[in-house]
């Protein structure tokens, strides 16, 4: 196949930041994506309706008026979060889902919640009222292996959490092992997980061999290949539990290359292209529209987009810019380590 046209896609995950990077980021996503839930790790972090608000006000000024596009917003969980606030703010539309980072487990969440126990009463509410749960699903004990704390957290928390509540609708975010694809492939009706396309295309020799590649570190950190291969099993195979979230995550290069070590991989830009190669390079590109722009709005509630996107097949591969430029300083354009032909129309 050479030319596919599907739904306009909606990406269930992406980091705009604020500011100068906010202006740059903005329309590499609304380029291609119809819809995009907001993640609220800003310093100081998204906390409430009113901040959600204004936040989704600053975004939509710097979205191009050629694109259609919706943010979706959130609003960070902590362990003082007011759930009847939580509750207005999901009502009134200010919000739509709220985010769960463990303290400390990735960028900007030291915040985030030490204990589940103590939220309880707040996803129980959030339950009862249909608010979507999204997760960041690792342990932050120092005495768990970082390879491992996926894994640990499913086991320690993710399963607590479903036992207790299976009416809460849940997303495993960004999830990088095949025990993660199985727990959710098993799991109730009501918990289903977004997939990146830098684990889809990358295993951890990308962020090892050869030297430390910093433009590659993420977290979750990036796993075996047989972990990949069970990512990309499950991106093809059509499972309505599984679909699209970028983690789209914009860092200057200085900040990326430093002893801080910034996690994140910015690939808003290449996106749909590295996907298409990855579901061709499988024989599955028929299954493409299901992943990207179909499962995902089915798990939330949402009305499937009308607009459609072309993608062709060129002979040659695709010449990539490396970098977004914003202002005198440059963010890293993800590049996955093989050719890719697809482009969007």
């Amino acid at each position: 196949m050479e030319e596919i046209e599907i739904i306009k896609p909606d990406d269930w995950h992406v980091h705009f930041r604020d500011n100068s990077i906010l202006k740059a980021v903005v329309p590499e996503t609304t380029r291609h994506f119809a819809r995009a839930i907001v993640m609220p790790n800003l310093t100081p972090p998204i906390l409430n309706g009113k901040q959600a608000i204004e936040y989704k006000e600053r975004i939509k000024k710097v979205i191009p008026k050629t694109h259609n596009f919706m943010p979706l917003m959130t609003i960070y969980l902590t362990e003082s979060t007011d759930k009847n606030e939580l509750k207005e703010a999901y009502n009134n539309k200010a919000v739509f889902a709220a985010k769960l980072y463990p303290a400390g487990a990735t960028t900007n969440s030291d915040s985030g919640v030490k204990d589940i126990k103590n939220i309880m009463p707040t996803l129980e509410k959030m339950a009862k009222i249909g608010m979507p749960l999204l997760i960041h699903g690792e342990v932050t004990d120092n005495e768990v292996d970082i390879f491992d704390r996926e894994k640990v957290f499913i086991d320690q928390s993710l399963d607590f959490i479903c036992k207790e509540l299976p009416e809460l609708k849940i997303t495993l975010e960004h999830i990088t092992t095949k025990e993660a694809v199985s727990y959710v492939s098993e799991g109730n009706k009501n918990l289903a997980a977004s997939i990146t396309p830098h684990h889809l295309s990358l295993n951890r020799n990308a962020l090892l061999v050869g030297g430390i590649k910093p433009h590659n570190y993420c977290l979750p950190i990036l796993k075996r290949e047989d972990h990949k291969q069970a990512l990309v099993v499950a991106a093809i195979s059509g499972d309505s539990k599984f679909f699209l979230g970028t983690d789209t995550a914009p860092h200057f290069k200085e900040d990326k290359e430093s002893a801080c070590g910034c996690a994140g991989v910015f690939n808003a830009t290449n996106c749909m292209s590295i996907l298409a190669e990855i579901f061709d390079q499988n024989n599955s590109i028929e299954m493409l529209e299901s992943f990207t722009s179909i499962n995902g709005a089915k798990h939330y509630g949402c009305k499937i987009n009308h607009e459609k996107i072309k993608l062709k097949k060129s002979n040659k591969p695709l010449k990539f810019k490396k970098y977004l430029k914003v202002g005198n300083k440059e963010v890293i354009i993800f590049q996955p380590n093989f050719p890719v032909f697809w482009e969007v129309f």
